[in-house]
């Protein structure tokens, strides 16, 4: 039985927690609930009959999904690629780095500070600067380019620019940080302990990192691959910049160019759920098949 005081003191809780979250959750509701829903909305809107470019109404016209989806499936495919192949370059060079900054330099705070500062230093330049800086890396007339050409890696004619490649390495290095940085948070919390029992047992340095350290870093591989790829997935900066209209497009491409120059909303907010629902499936199904349910 609960005294009268003890149901006040319940009912108070309960009252502090309600406001407590209503402020958030009107935000959530402000700016995703219901842009979501505007979204979808859109996405089954009909043009106007005899109305001008960009005038629609209000429909259920579920046949824009299909129309979308048939004529820029390519570019969703394609998407999903580069961002996958920018995930895994972003792991490649993220992980090494993490690695060095919370193992390699622990116990030595300042060269760790110094080490963190060069991971997020590109935060402090704007994206689209940093992509515009690897148009000069990867010119006809650059350096790498024409290292290449000498080592006959590449054909007389041959370049780097408005190519697949240029895309994938604008995107890996852009996040990079995303990939680093939760990494480097779950091995600092790694007890050394653990990885020099690996040793007492004559585990050697490769099996040691493979049976002990890389497990335990697994929740910052996780949380890295998904800030890297989801992002990476929409992004049209790279391509933009970087690619081509044909062989290097991205569904973030179409999308702009159908909202903001064609000014055909239905298709580009089929494409934007579309792009949602897949992002969500996948980062679902990639998830539960690591593990790491707890992250969702």
């Amino acid at each position: 039985m609960t005294t009268a005081a003890e149901d006040v003191a319940a009912r108070r809780a309960g009252a502090a927690g309600v406001g407590l979250m209503l402020p958030g959750t009107l935000y959530l509701v402000a700016f995703f609930v219901i842009p979501v829903f505007a979204l979808l909305a859109t996405s089954l809107y009909v043009p106007v009959p005899g109305g001008d470019v960009g005038q629609f109404m209000p429909a259920l016209q579920w046949q824009n999904y299909a129309t979308a989806l048939a004529e820029f499936w390519p570019q969703l495919l394609r998407s999903f690629w580069f961002a996958l192949l920018a995930t895994a370059g972003a792991l490649a060079v993220g992980y090494p780095i993490a690695y060095l900054v919370a193992v390699r330099c622990r116990g030595r705070p300042l060269l760790q500070g110094m080490l963190l500062v060069l991971v997020v230093a590109p935060f402090f330049t704007s994206f689209v600067l940093r992509t515009i800086a690897w148009k000069q890396i990867l010119a006809d007339d650059g350096y790498v380019v024409q290292a290449l050409h000498w080592l006959h890696v590449l054909p007389p004619d041959g370049r780097l620019t408005a190519t697949s490649f240029a895309v994938v390495v604008s995107l890996t290095h852009n996040f990079v940080p995303f990939m680093a940085l939760p990494i480097y948070a779950s091995l600092e919390r790694l007890d050394p302990r653990l990885v020099e029992a690996g040793g007492d047992l004559y585990a050697g340095p490769w099996t040691t990192f493979r049976t002990v350290t890389l497990p335990l870093s697994m929740p910052g591989v996780v949380s890295g691959t998904l800030l890297t790829f989801i992002p990476a997935a929409g992004d049209y900066v790279s391509a933009s910049l970087l690619g081509n209209s044909t062989n290097t497009a991205m569904i973030g491409q179409v999308i702009d160019t159908r909202f903001f120059r064609l000014l055909d909303y239905p298709t580009a907010a089929s494409l934007s759920v579309v792009l949602m629902v897949a992002i969500a499936v996948l980062v679902g199904l990639y998830v539960r098949r690591t593990g790491t349910e707890d992250l969702l």
